[in-house]
């Protein structure tokens, strides 16, 4: 197993990763001292998966946790389901000594942490992330939140996991389409923080895409590493941590003007990538042969790369002026200056926009 910290002062927490680790959690579990009535959030898939070994994880850990389960898929990320979840911890009767174990994707960590965080004002939850992108992106962090028709995480909190368990074996029955979707944040921070680690992912893609154990838990580790030194820097994304959003400004806005359902949220994100680099060859920030790398190592990795549906980019406009990223109307851009290096903007003309879309 390989550990991490992320470190916040009283709300640090660690990440533990591992391979065929699922089962051992309650060594971890022990140490919090929960109430023993709990709570595991999931979908009927991963559950049907993994479910009963992280159950019997945490009964012998002294728990006796209740299971609630959300349909499978970003459109169920809502308000009207998280309302579901506190309803049933209501019936169970969690205290605020209780836990919260997310067990799935992003979808169900997002909308555990924000349940978590409301619930009595807030008890504790564990990130169990089963996908890659939730393994290097949303179970890191604190980010939590629920959608909108009008807009992506448009609700929610920070509010920050008590420990992120992560077994890369779960990847192994992740379809091919999801871990690939994974991939994009990966991808992401190599352009933003580390050009070794950009050229690593092209280097050895072969091997990343079969799945080696060795490759898998080097990427996911440095993901993590990178994503911890930007929080334990900026917690509520007062500053730096916003460079965290590359690929996200176009990106969200696609999966909004999509309802959630063309696009996985990766996918997404790199098309995002692409046309924030192109908009920063655009403003002279950088060459169109960086463009160029960065659109290879997301071809390489079988990620879509442009926009190739029907939509005006009046309507993709619209969505990107209601993003929570944007500031006193103005939208803010992260864009690269090269593959490890990045800059937040805000003064992006439109024009500039529509050549691009």
């Amino acid at each position: 197993m390989k550990e991490l910290t992320v470190d916040l002062g009283i709300r640090s927490y660690k990440i533990i990763i591992g391979t065929n680790i699922l089962g051992r959690i309650d060594e971890k579990v022990r140490e919090f001292h929960f109430s023993p009535k709990s709570a595991i959030i999931s979908n009927p898939t991963v559950y049907s998966l993994y479910g009963a070994q992280l159950r019997k994880a945490i009964k012998s850990a002294g728990l006796e946790p209740v299971t609630i389960l959300i349909p499978d898929g970003e459109e169920y990320k809502d308000y009207f389901w998280s309302y579901h979840i506190l309803s049933k911890l209501l019936e169970t009767g969690l205290d605020r000594r209780s836990v919260i174990f997310a067990l799935g994707g992003g979808v169900i960590g997002d909308i555990t942490g924000f349940v978590a965080s409301t619930y009595m004002r807030g008890i504790s939850y564990i990130q169990v992330p089963t996908t890659l992108l939730s393994q290097v992106d949303s179970s890191v962090g604190g980010k939590t939140g629920v959608n909108h028709p009008l807009g992506k995480n448009m609700i929610g909190t920070f509010y920050q996991p008590s420990l992120v368990w992560i077994d890369v074996e779960t990847l192994r029955t992740l379809p091919r389409r999801e871990f690939l979707a994974g991939m994009a944040e990966i991808i992401k921070y190599g352009i933003i923080w580390d050009k070794e680690f950009f050229n690593h992912l092209y280097k050895h893609s072969e091997e990343i895409t079969e799945l080696n154990p060795e490759h898998l838990m080097n990427i996911i580790y440095r993901s993590c590493q990178i994503k911890a030194e930007v929080v334990s820097q900026d917690e509520q994304e007062a500053g730096i941590r916003a460079i965290l959003n590359f690929g996200h400004t176009i990106g969200h806005a696609i999966e909004t003007i999509t309802n959630y359902r063309r696009f996985l949220h990766g996918e997404a994100v790199a098309i995002g990538m692409v046309y924030e680099a192109k908009l920063a060859n655009k403003k002279g920030l950088i060459k169109q042969y960086t463009v160029n790398k960065i659109r290879s190592l997301i071809r390489k990795y079988n990620l879509p790369h442009r926009i190739d549906f029907p939509y005006h980019s009046t309507e993709i406009f619209k969505a990107m002026a209601i993003d929570k990223k944007a500031v006193s109307g103005r939208l803010r851009f992260v864009l690269p200056l090269e593959i490890g290096r990045v800059t937040i903007v805000s003064d992006v003309q439109k024009r500039l926009l529509e050549d691009i879309l």
